[in-house]
Parts: C-alpha cells; structure tokens; sequence
C-alpha cells in the first residue's frame, strides 16, 4: 500500500480531525509516515479562521506542489477549512491537487484515495459541513506523544461572534453522545500510558444542549472522572464566560482529576465592544464569574485570549481593556489581531481600525502581559509542583521539557527540569528554581 503523510495546520480540533483521517488509512494498510520522508501521498489539512492561517496554508500547499512537481511525492490532498471555505475556487487555483475534500468529507478519504489511481482521478468534493460527526469507533493515528490526547466533544458553532467564520467552515454546533465521548476516552487510555486528556469543541460549556436539551457538561466530566485506572488529568478548554453554572464550577472544584485550569476566552471587556461582537455578556458579568471562580476553585490558573483592534475599538476602549487585564491578572493570555473575514458581521461595520494602529496596540498588551507573567511567576521559585515530563531536550545533557497542572500544551509555556533518566510521559515532583516571563524552570527530586 502507498505510504501517506499528513500535514496538519491550525487548532487542536483540526489535529483530531487529522488522526481520525489518519487512523482510517492505517486501518486500511496504508503507511502513515513523516513528511519529510516524502510519502507518496502527501495531504495538507488546512486552516482557514483567519488570514495569517490562510496564507499558512497556501504556503505549505505550495511547498507540498513543488515536491510533487519534482517527483518525490506522487499525489497532493488538500483537505479542511480552506476548501470548505472557497470550494471550487480553489481546486481552480491549484491544478496540482490530485484531490480536495471539505470538512464535512473526512469519514470517506479512504475510498477517495484508493481512487486516486484511476482516469481522471482529479476531483473535488465538498460537501455540507453539517453533518460530520466522529465517533468512539472512530480509529485515530495519535500526532501527539502518547501520554496525553485530545477528545473534541462537539463540532461545530451556533454563537455566531461577529467577527467568527466557524459556522461557515463546520456548520452548527452539535454534540457527541455523551457515553460516546467516555466510551473514546476509556479505549485510548486502556494500557495506562495516557495521563492527560484535553477536551476540546468550539464552546465546550455548551455540550449537550443540542442533544439533550440542556447542557450536560458537568455529567460528561463526572463520568470521565469515574472511569477506573483512567487519566490523571483532564483538562477543559474552550469554554464559554456566558454558558458556566454553579454546578459545573462545583464539578471543577470536587474532582480531583480536574485541572484546576480553565480556558475562559473573554475577546474584551468593553460592553460596546463585546455587542458588537455579538457576545451575550458584560464586563460585570465576566468580572463577577472571574471572582466566582477563583474564590471557589482554589489554586485556578486562567487562561483567556482577547481580540486587538475590532472595529470601532477606540483608545478608550483599548485602554480599558488593559486596566481591566492589569486588575484581573490572567496567568495565560493570548491575543489576536482582529482579522477581516468577508461575509462576517463585522467585516461590514463602519470604523475599521488600521493595520498600524492594530499593531501598536498588541505590542503594548503584550509587553503589559509579560510584566504580569513575570510577577504572577516569581512566587513559584522554591515551591514544588507535579510536572509531566513531555520530551527531552536534545543536545543538552539531563533537561527535559514538561508541563505543570496549569500549562496546555502548544499554547502555553512549559517547565524546563533538570534530572537524570526522566522518562517523557511520566510524572515528577520538580522544585522550582527560576522563572521567565512564560516559563519555570525546576529540578526533579
């Protein structure tokens, strides 16, 4: 069977769509293989929620072109968010694409493969994103280090942000059964070696809505916790400041599995701001839940992500939001320049902030987020955290890479330990010696 290999751009949720592709064709006898070993078939899973993610993807598409054009790899798939964007568009603009696929057609990349061979075996299919859903049948080739997955719970998004084209690109939200998603998270951490499960979707805080008519994501987190020899840790991410409730705080704070870690997106503060974004909630309510949380979740680490340069986003508005990021103190931050996509809501309002403006401001944010980085780090120097040892470092004797309770991977910074015979995949007590801006850095006890 051909050798394949796959390329995989954007968010977490994007990766699992990728593993799930992947593990399809392994099942089927192909070979799954690095791309720089140059498979056969060479597929490029894109990304397209914002302009810098677009031309990320052109970029490695054409790079992936030029490889085929001189002969080290035989077929081109392009697959994801870009063709579900442009559709036909784009397999116009990419003549050496042997196949483009939307995102609604990933449960068939087999069978459009194993027809790759044929006559006019060009071709383009991009269905409706509204249907595809994976399940706990689903076969995944992890991209991750085995010792810690993603389970994306849902798909889609029905919140309709302004500025957002995640509608267009996956269609609406909906919700995997909840005994599907236990059933997923049991069968990969059979064996023992996963320790940290991330659950992902669009706005997680919001599974089961759909299906059961109210939202059952306190009883999806029970029931994971209850699994036996399962995970050390699960970990929330993309939840919802407008969908919390007592109940899943209070879910958060009594099981111990749970990282006292939330990813709690707020885009900004100003209320003029978040209406026009199309955000159902004020500065005093994320103020409110802020406090909420933290007073009732002991030792929480935050972690937001905030929008620069919205239209109609003013010096005062600007200004507000960093009194307002100075007070709250998020551990984690990441910002986003506001991005223009065609055939949003906001991509129509008058007051358009300039390309100039838009950078100055992300440049003074986040000079003000690494001062509060540094100053919310330092007290950690002399304490002793569980750290779970992700790799070596290589080219330097005894240091490893990890990650404490409150850091994700990819998006967050990370623990720098220094120890004999770590082993990646495993847990540590580490003293802390040092802190940087984003990262600690300890040795194992």
């Amino acid at each position: 069977m051909p050798t394949v290999g796959m390329i995989s751009l954007g968010c977490a949720r994007n990766q699992v769509d990728s593993e799930t592709m992947l593990g399809s064709l392994k099942r089927n006898g192909f070979e799954i293989v690095d791309v720089k070993d140059c498979p056969q078939i060479c597929i490029v899973n894109t990304c397209a929620f914002v302009k810098q993610a677009r031309e990320e993807s052109v970029e490695y598409i054409l790079g992936a072109a030029s490889l085929k054009k001189s002969g080290k790899i035989k077929y081109l798939i392009v697959c994801g968010c870009l063709p579900q964007l442009y559709k036909e568009k784009l397999s116009q603009k990419l003549p050496e694409a042997d196949l483009v696929l939307g995102t609604g057609d990933f449960p068939r990349i087999v069978d459009f493969i194993k027809g790759l061979g044929k006559k006019n075996r060009r071709r383009t299919l991009v269905s409706s994103a509204r249907s595809y859903l994976y399940d706990e049948f689903s076969p995944r080739f992890l991209l991750t280090p085995r010792h810690y997955a993603y389970v994306k719970i849902s798909e889609g998004c029905s919140n309709f942000c302004s500025y957002c084209i995640i509608s267009r690109l996956r269609g609406p939200f909906r919700s995997r059964p909840l005994e599907s998603v236990v059933s997923e998270v049991k069968r990969l951490s059979k064996g023992g070696g996963l320790k940290e499960v991330i659950l992902i979707g669009q706005d997680t805080t919001l599974f089961g809505l759909d299906r059961y008519g109210k939202a059952v994501f306190p009883n999806l987190l029970r029931a994971i916790c209850g699994l036996k020899n399962s995970v050390r840790w699960v970990r929330v991410l993309y939840t919802h400041p407008a969908h919390y409730t007592d109940e899943l705080i209070a879910v958060i704070r009594g099981e111990d599995k749970i990282c006292k870690y939330l990813d709690l997106p707020v885009q900004h503060c100003s209320d003029r701001i978040l209406k026009r974004m199309n955000r159902p909630t004020t500065k005093k309510h994320i103020t409110e839940l802020i406090d909420k949380l933290r007073r009732r979740i002991p030792r929480l680490i935050l972690r937001t992500s905030v929008i620069v340069g919205f239209p109609q986003e003013t010096d005062r508005d600007f200004k507000e939001l960093l009194e307002f990021l100075k007070d709250t103190r998020f551990e984690r931050l990441g910002a986003f320049l506001y991005s223009k996509e065609a055939g949003t809501k906001a991509s129509r309002l008058a007051g358009q902030v300039p390309e100039k403006v838009k950078e100055d401001r992300m440049d003074e944010l986040m000079r003000l987020q690494q001062r509060l980085s540094r100053d919310l780090n330092m007290p950690r120097i002399g304490k002793i955290m569980d750290v779970l040892i992700d790799e070596k470092i290589e080219g330097e004797k005894d240091k490893y890479l990890g990650r404490s309770e409150g850091d994700a991977p990819e998006i967050d910074g990370g623990v720098s330990v220094t120890g004999r015979t770590l082993e990646p995949g495993k847990f540590y007590k580490v003293r802390i010696t040092d802190a940087l801006e984003y990262d600690l850095e300890g040795r194992a006890l």
